[in-house]
């Protein structure tokens, strides 16, 4: 059959997780700069008690990334957006934004942002006072 392999691991990565095009490429861009795989489409419950879906989520490093589409440019979207990543990162968490459009046009950059985050991640997991008492989730 024609471009098995590239449905195969199209396949692959719906059934891990990725529900966008955005995110298939988010994934093309990691494994391309052979970055740690996250976990993808997280499942949190916030303070409110109501369910937050997350793009990818490194936990060791406390690292979100989220990509976002057209729709996200939408005024009380882009507030919505904004108020959950607040919480996280009240709650510990770094989170990182990309439009869609730069992880096709600018994927260097992108890969160097989510590969210095994880860097920060990775020391303040080991320093002393991370290891003391894990953050809950917001």
């Amino acid at each position: 059959m024609k471009r098995r392999q590239l449905i195969t691991s199209t396949l692959l990565d719906v059934a891990g997780g990725a529900e966008a095009l955005s995110e298939l490429d988010l994934t093309a861009l990691i494994r391309r700069y052979r970055i740690p795989e996250p976990d993808r489409q997280v499942s949190r419950r916030d303070r409110h008690g109501r369910r937050r879906w997350l793009d990818t989520v490194w936990e060791s490093a406390r690292l979100i990334v989220e990509v976002d589409g057209f729709w996200h440019t939408e005024a009380a979207v882009w507030w919505a957006d904004m108020r959950r990543d607040n919480e996280f990162t009240v709650s510990g968490y770094r989170v990182l934004r990309f439009p869609a459009f730069a992880i096709r046009t600018e994927p260097d950059r992108v890969a160097q942002q989510i590969l210095a985050a994880l860097r920060l991640g990775a020391i303040a997991a080991s320093a002393p006072s991370a290891r003391a008492g894990k953050l809950a989730a917001p």
